[in-house]
Formats: C-alpha cells, sequence, structure tokens
C-alpha cells in the first residue's frame, strides 16, 4: 500500500500518524493564563530535543471539535511558561480525564482531584501526584497551520527539574520505581518497562 497524505483528509492522515508513531510518551503540562486559571492537558507528541542546553518539545494540535487553538498554546503564548509532568501508570485514568475539552476557566486539577504544588521558578504548578516535573520557559512555538489536523511545536527550555528522591539512583531516574506510560493509536495504551530489553551500541571497527 503506498498513501499519499496530501490526498487524505485530516482525520484519516492521523490515524496513519498515530499508528506508526509508537509508543509515545505523554507530556502531561500544566499552564496558567494571565487571570491565573490553571489548565492541566495531556499531549503524545512529545520528547526531548538536547542536553545542553536542557530543551524538550511537544506539539498541540488545532482542536477538530471547533477549529480553535487548545487552551494550553494560548496560554504558553500568553506566559511563556509551562511545566511538563511526567505520567505514571498510577495517575492514568486522571490524566485520561483532563482530555476532556472544559471550557477555558475549568481548572482540571479541581475536576481531577489532582494536587497543586508550588514550582521554584515558573508560576504553573506541578502535579503532586507525579513524580517528574520538568519547569519549562518558552524557547519557540513552530506554527503549521490554523485549520483542524494543523499544530504547533512549543519548544521550551526546561530550567528546574523535580524528581521524587527515591527515583533517584547514582545520578539516574530509576524508570521501573517511574512506572511511566505511552500511548499507542487510538485509545490504547502502553507500559513502558513492562517488557524491556537492552542492546548494546556498537562502535566502529577499528576505533
Amino acid at each position: 500500500m503506498k498513501v499519499d497524505p496530501g490526498t487524505l483528509d485530516w482525520k484519516d492522515a492521523y490515524k496513519l500518524l498515530i499508528g506508526s508513531v509508537l509508543p509515545r510518551p505523554i507530556a502531561f503540562v500544566s499552564t496558567v493564563d494571565r487571570d491565573g486559571h490553571c489548565n492541566l492537558a495531556p499531549f503524545s507528541f512529545f520528547t526531548g530535543i538536547c542536553a545542553n542546553p536542557m530543551m524538550v518539545c511537544f506539539a498541540p494540535m488545532i482542536r477538530g471539535t471547533d477549529g480553535k487553538k487548545k487552551d494550553t498554546l494560548s496560554n504558553i503564548e500568553a506566559t511563556k511558561q509551562f511545566v511538563i509532568n511526567i505520567v505514571g501508570e498510577k495517575i492514568a485514568a486522571k490524566m485520561n480525564d483532563c482530555a476532556i475539552e472544559y471550557p477555558p476557566e475549568v481548572d482540571e486539577f479541581v475536576q481531577t482531584g489532582l494536587t497543586k504544588i508550588p514550582c521554584e521558578f515558573v508560576k504553573p504548578p506541578r502535579v503532586k501526584e507525579c513524580d517528574v516535573h520538568l519547569e519549562c520557559t518558552l524557547h519557540e512555538i513552530v506554527t503549521f497551520g490554523d485549520h483542524p489536523g494543523a499544530g504547533s511545536l512549543v519548544i521550551g527550555r526546561v530550567v528546574y527539574l523535580h524528581v521524587l528522591d527515591e527515583l533517584f539512583e547514582n545520578g539516574k531516574i530509576n524508570s521501573e520505581k517511574l512506572r511511566p506510560i505511552g500511548r499507542m493509536a487510538g485509545q490504547t495504551y502502553t507500559r513502558a518497562v513492562s517488557d524491556t530489553f537492552e542492546l548494546e551500541r556498537k562502535k566502529q571497527p577499528g576505533k
């Protein structure tokens, strides 16, 4: 089968994309608007970029229901700050509840019973029930259209990290204790560390 994505309806192209790029880690992003209203939403187009400076990115799409940008993106455009809370299996259900399209003034922390705790350098709160938090300031937003199916790439600089003490071992995060989850296609998720294997990265012969 050969497919030209330019010939597809965006919903059909989206299905092929999320069925190919997987599993995807989840950025559970907390933001505030100019008036201090909190927002909390998950995004599965998310990855790290580099370590020095420490940069991450995620990609909120234009809402397919009404063609508007998501509250998370609007808040970041206004305040230039956000927090990425790493999702462990223990809060999977509440994370999923935050994907509901509430009005901008509705606080997802309140709706789901998740707990706000303050950050060191940015105004948005972090999620206490998450074990790793990345405080970020906005570096750049790259926009790829303003219609359903389009989206933006939000690039952030990590200015502070929080890691639960019991997860931090010899300068590393114990992923088995973190128990992160990933997004598959449709409504399917995966446990990231339940079935892992190792491959040694080899060097070029003679070097």
